[in-house]
């Protein structure tokens, strides 16, 4: 089959890779300082283009201006689609609903669930009309709106972004003054509204799934291990800890795959998650980010449908290390993908491989 795998390259690495990169469009004025945290580095996307073509002719294409014109000049069989975008609330959107205009099949969801899944607030409106367990919330876009209702400790972070970004080591406030502070920096930072939660003080989980309908596979699940984290530093996966603390030589020992779960807790977290996942309408993939209140029940945090898969194992992935812990290498991880979406979309080109353990 003839894949093209369609990426945004991370800008402190853009003209290493065999297909010519254009710089992407001015960004606004000042931009975050951590812009380009979704996008991907060269060696993922070597990685993911590696793994395809065991069984697949790869084409690059990197989701700039281009993009359109080059995808229907091409054609390709099947998209493997990793491109987060750059603007817009609806940037993960972007290659998808291009895709669907041409008439070309991707991997993952659609349009409407990626733009739903990056905001933080129709992704919780959603899951409190279908019961789905989600912390407290209110979303408030200017300082007028501080909320009163909601019980301290909060999280607060932007609502239409990813990668922890905008969620550094401070957004967990426990009194108004801290809450003052911490909102005015989202909304003139980020430029957008900022989601205030109730904070959950249980242990927090995420969690890998792989397939679609009665195919749908939980991996193991993943816990986060807060108390591995810098002293004095909040008991959160903030931006530090993501991208600052941790470093491959010398990683963070932040993550317990499999997590020790009883029995009962772990079905209830798959369980949760299945009903989240299709909820949102998630298509072949996604990881969901689940936290315990302090009762000991299972709350949804949020849905990431493009997950990161950074490829060595020696680097703090969640996907990947969920799919190692189920006897799936890294090659294995990206073809189920591709499976996944074969078999939703009938395309007989799918060769699907029983190891995977989803057809």
């Amino acid at each position: 089959m003839h894949i093209a795998l369609s990426f945004n390259l991370r800008e402190d690495a853009a003209g290493s890779i065999e297909e010519p990169t254009d710089p992407p469009s001015e960004p606004p004025d000042p931009p975050a300082e951590d812009l380009y945290a979704e996008w991907d580095d060269i060696h993922t996307i070597h990685a993911v283009k590696a793994a395809l073509e065991t069984r697949h002719q790869v084409t690059l294409i990197e989701a700039n201006l281009d993009a359109f014109e080059r995808y229907r000049q091409l054609r390709p069989e099947l998209v493997f689609n990793m491109a987060e975008g750059l603007f817009g609330a609806s940037r993960e959107a972007q290659i998808p609903a291009l895709l669907e205009m041409l008439g070309i099949p991707y991997t993952g969801s659609d349009p409407l669930t990626l733009g739903l899944c990056l905001d933080k607030r129709r992704t919780k409106e959603i899951l409190a009309h279908q019961g789905i367990a989600t912390p407290r919330y209110t979303v408030a876009s200017s300082m007028s709106e501080l909320p009163a209702e909601l019980d301290f400790p909060l999280i607060v972070k932007p609502s239409l972004e990813g990668s922890s970004k905008g969620v550094t080591d401070k957004a967990l406030v426990r009194n108004r003054r801290e809450l003052v502070r911490q909102l005015e920096w989202v909304l003139e930072t980020y430029r957008q509204p900022a989601l205030v939660e109730e904070f959950l003080p249980g242990r927090e989980f995420t969690i890998a799934l792989l397939g679609n309908g009665h195919h749908l596979r939980v991996l193991p699940i993943v816990e986060i291990n807060f108390d591995t984290l810098p002293k004095g530093v909040q008991p959160i996966y903030s931006f530090e800890a993501k991208w600052l603390w941790d470093h491959e030589q010398d990683p963070l020992q932040i993550f317990t795959c499999p997590a020790p779960l009883e029995p009962l807790l772990q079905l209830q977290i798959e369980e949760l998650c299945k009903a989240a996942f299709t909820a949102l309408g998630c298509r072949d993939w996604c990881r969901i980010d689940v936290r315990l209140d302090g009762k000991g029940h299972p709350q949804i945090i949020e849905l990431n449908p493009l997950p990161g898969i950074l490829p060595r194992p020696e680097q703090n992935s969640c996907f990947p290390k969920a799919a190692r812990a189920a006897g799936l290498s890294y090659q294995e991880m990206i073809l189920a993908v591709v499976d996944a979406a074969c078999a939703r979309l009938d395309l007989p080109e799918g060769v699907l491989h029983e190891r995977c353990g989803l057809f």
